[in-house]
Parts: C-alpha cells; sequence; structure tokens
C-alpha cells in the first residue's frame, strides 16, 4: 500500500507539474508555440483554451477533495494527449514526449484506484 502511495505521488506530480507548466506556456502566447498551430491548421484560439484547461486540470489532479473533478481530469487529459499523438504523426513530428506522457497518465490512474480501491471495499464483520 505504501509503495503504491508513493507510486501515486510521484507519477501525478510529474504528470501535473507536466500540464502546470505546459499550460503557463500556451497562456503566454509563446510566439513560436503560436505559429506551430497555425502551421498545421489550428486556431489561435484553440492554444488559450487548451492552456487554460491544462492548467486546470493540472490543479484538480493533486485535488484530493472531488474525486469526480479527478476523473474529468484523467479523462481530459487522456482525450488531450490522444489529440497530440495524433497530432505528431499527422505532421510527422516526434510522438514520443506526448505518448510517454501518456503511459505516466495512465500510471498515475492505475494507482490511484489502486489507493482508492480498499476504501471501497466492505468492510468484513
Amino acid at each position: 500500500m505504501k509503495r503504491d502511495k508513493i507510486l501515486y505521488w510521484t507519477t501525478t506530480g510529474l504528470v501535473s507539474l507536466g500540464f502546470l507548466a505546459s499550460g503557463l506556456m500556451y497562456l503566454s502566447q509563446d510566439p513560436e508555440l503560436i505559429a506551430k498551430f497555425k502551421s498545421i491548421g489550428y486556431p489561435v484560439y484553440f492554444v488559450m483554451l487548451l492552456g487554460f484547461a491544462k492548467l486546470v486540470g493540472s490543479l484538480a489532479l493533486m485535488n484530493p477533495w472531488w474525486p469526480t473533478l479527478k476523473e474529468w481530469a484523467y479523462a481530459g487529459f487522456t482525450f488531450t494527449l490522444a489529440g497530440a499523438i495524433w497530432t505528431h504523426i499527422s505532421t510527422h513530428t516526434p510522438v514520443m514526449p506526448p505518448l510517454l506522457f501518456l503511459v505516466v497518465l495512465a500510471a498515475s490512474y492505475y494507482f490511484y484506484k489502486r489507493i482508492q480501491a480498499p476504501a471501497l471495499r466492505p468492510a468484513l464483520r
């Protein structure tokens, strides 16, 4: 159980930190990032939308009080990373960063469910 909690917090911390940094970069409207989004045909407002979603989602993952919000953050990040992987494949750019991030996200979710499982089991009498 202790190992699962350590692995959960390590993977969740990495995912949250990565999405927090990414969200802040998107919200700062980095000119190079904006140019890349324009070159592949995505609208500029999409950068701001993703930046805000990444920022809020990273905070939701670290939030221990609302499990439903955490589930939505996991789902949103899964969709975001699936879209990023597809975009990287379509544009022939390196696909490994979003793919590895998806693996770390999946590990975080797996260990989240493992540490939640004992709390969901009924007490034996």
